[in-house]
C-alpha cells in the first residue's frame, strides 16, 4: 500500500505582506492556511528559519519560529495537517525538539508531522551563535537527533550518549496523540546519506528536482530500502514546488514576471532559468495538471507547493482547486 501522507502540501514561506499591519499578520496567516483547509490542501507547512532566505526576501524581513507559529496555527484549524518544511537539528537540543512536535501534536489533536534535515543555512547560525560545523558534522547531528526524538516519542524515558547529544532519563509529557508519534519526514535530495537515512527512519521524504531527477532520486531510495528490508510502499515521496497558476498561460507568465521583479525567464542567467526550471510550475490548471502528472508517473505520492503570489487567500484558493484536479 502506498504512503499517502501528503497529498497536497502548501507551504506558507514568506509574512511580509503589503498593506498587512504587524498586529494582523497572524491573521493573515490564519486566512491563508484556512483558505487552504478550504480548498483541497490536506497539510500546511512553514520554514523552520530566523531570516528570510535569499531568493525569497531580504534577511531582515519578517519570520516567525516555526514551532510557536504552528502551534497557533494547530488552535485555529482543523483537518490539515501541520509541520516545518523542514526542520533545522542544528537550531535546537533534539530531546527539546521533540517536546516542541509534541506540543504541536496534543494541540492539533493528532495532526503535526515532524519534518527535518539537516540544516544549511550558515548566516543564520553565525548571527545567533549556533555551531554550524561541517557538512559531516550536521548529518551526524541529524541522525543522532532522529534517534532521540523518535525515541521520546514513544518510550517512557529516552537515554543516549552520542557524539553530538546526551539525554539522560528524558521525559515527554503530554504523550503525543498519535500512535507512535508524528510521522517523521527527511528533506533533502542526498542519494548517499539523506536518502539512506530515510530508508532507516522515515515515514516520508521531499526532494528536488524535475521529473527525470526525480524518477532517478526514488530509484536511489528503493535501492536503500531494498538494502535495510524496508517496505519502500511504506514511505511517501513528495517534492517542493513553487506554484504559478493562472486561468490563462499567459496570464500564469505575467505573475511569474511579477514574481521574477519583472524579468522575463529567457532573460535571466542561465543558471537561475535552469533554477526556474526545476523547482517552478507554471501554467493554466490543464497545463499544471500535466506537469504534476509526470512528477507522480516520476515516483511521487503528492507534491508540497509555494505560492509566487504571498499572502494571498485568493492564490491559495486558486491554486489548491488546480492541484485538486489531478490530486484530490
Amino acid at each position: 500500500m502506498t504512503n499517502r501522507l501528503i497529498r497536497m502540501g502548501l507551504q506558507i514561506p514568506s509574512f511580509t505582506y503589503p498593506g498587512v499591519a504587524p498586529e494582523d499578520l497572524f491573521e493573515r496567516i490564519c486566512e491563508l492556511a484556512v483558505t487552504g483547509e478550504q480548498h483541497g490542501f490536506d497539510s500546511v507547512f512553514v520554514m523552520d528559519h530566523f531570516y528570510q532566505l535569499p531568493g525569497i526576501g531580504a534577511p531582515s524581513e519578517n519570520m516567525f519560529e516555526a514551532y510557536g507559529l504552528l502551534s497557533a496555527l494547530a488552535a485555529r484549524t482543523s483537518t490539515v495537517r501541520l509541520g516545518c518544511m523542514v526542520g533545522g537539528m542544528t537550531y535546537r537540543n533534539p530531546a527539546y525538539l521533540a517536546k516542541l512536535v509534541t506540543g504541536v501534536d496534543v494541540i492539533s489533536k493528532g495532526r503535526a508531522i515532524w519534518a527535518i534535515g539537516a540544516g544549511w543555512f550558515q548566516l543564520e547560525h553565525d548571527s545567533y551563535g549556533f555551531e554550524f560545523g561541517t557538512f559531516a558534522d550536521r548529518f551526524e547531528k541529524l541522525e543522532e537527533g532522529l534517534q532521540i526524538v523518535k525515541s521520546m516519542f514513544v518510550n517512557d524515558t529516552t537515554d543516549f550518549d552520542g557524539k553530538w547529544f546526551t539525554v539522560k532519563g528524558a521525559m515527554n509529557n503530554p504523550r503525543p496523540i498519535q500512535p507512535g508519534g508524528p510521522s517523521v519526514l527527511i528533506g533533502g535530495s542526498g542519494e548517499r546519506k539523506t536518502l539512506r537515512m530515510v530508508a532507516q527512519y522515515a515515514d516520508a521524504c521531499n526532494v528536488f528536482g524535475d521529473a527525470a531527477r526525480v524518477r532517478h532520486l526514488m530509484g536511489v531510495l528503493d535501492e536503500h530500502c531494498a538494502r535495510l528490508g524496508r517496505d519502500p510502499g511504506e514511505i511517501c515521496r513528495t517534492r517542493l514546488a513553487t506554484l504559478v497558476v493562472g486561468p490563462t498561460m499567459e496570464e500564469a507568465q505575467t505573475k511569474l514576471t511579477s514574481r521574477l521583479g519583472g524579468a522575463k525567464v529567457e532573460d535571466l542567467p542561465a543558471d537561475m532559468q535552469g533554477m526556474i526550471k526545476s523547482m517552478f510550475i507554471v501554467g493554466d490548471p490543464d497545463t499544471v495538471g500535466e506537469k504534476v502528472q509526470e512528477l507522480l508517473d516520476a515516483g511521487l505520492d503528492g507534491l508540497v507547493c509555494n505560492l509566487a503570489v504571498a499572502g494571498s487567500a485568493d492564490e491559495v484558493a486558486i491554486s489548491g482547486d488546480a492541484l485538486a484536479r489531478v490530486l484530490g
